[in-house]
């Protein structure tokens, strides 16, 4: 796949997992929404993960730790360039080495997302499976 492939497959990715760091609470509708887009991406759940570490979290992390972060959505075209430009140093070894080190004392913040995105993931295919396989 060529990159620009690849980052126009990411785009919608980079978008709903950005939601894990706005400063509000998701509602049952917000992960039913999240989990659909991130279902419908064709990566599984640990390159999602993937995704969100080394592309979201290097991005978005501030805004985490901010007293006042942004609640209402990220600016699309400043969040697309910024991810974007994650992407492309992201198999520098010194970048991914430090972005797992800030990732140790910041996950807690998007563990229960992810957990409750997992959750959906299972039970969809669990259903899926249950209907094709009777």
């Amino acid at each position: 796949m060529t990159v620009n492939k690849t980052i126009e497959k990411r785009k919608p990715i980079w978008n709903t997992i950005s939601e894990f760091y706005l400063d509000t609470e998701l509602q049952e509708t917000d992960y039913d929404r999240i989990s659909k887009t991130l279902m419908a991406s064709g990566y599984d759940i640990e390159e999602l993960k993937a995704i969100d570490l080394y592309e979201v979290f290097p991005v978005l992390k501030n805004n985490l730790l901010s007293a006042a972060g942004v609640w209402n959505g990220f600016d699309i075209d400043w969040l697309h360039e910024a991810c974007e430009n994650v992407h492309l140093k992201g198999k520098n070894r010194f970048f991914r080495w430090k972005t797992r080190c800030y990732n140790r004392f910041l996950y807690w913040m998007r563990k229960d997302h992810w957990i409750e995105i997992e959750n959906r993931i299972k039970l969809h295919d669990y259903n899926s499976n249950r209907c094709t396989n009777p």
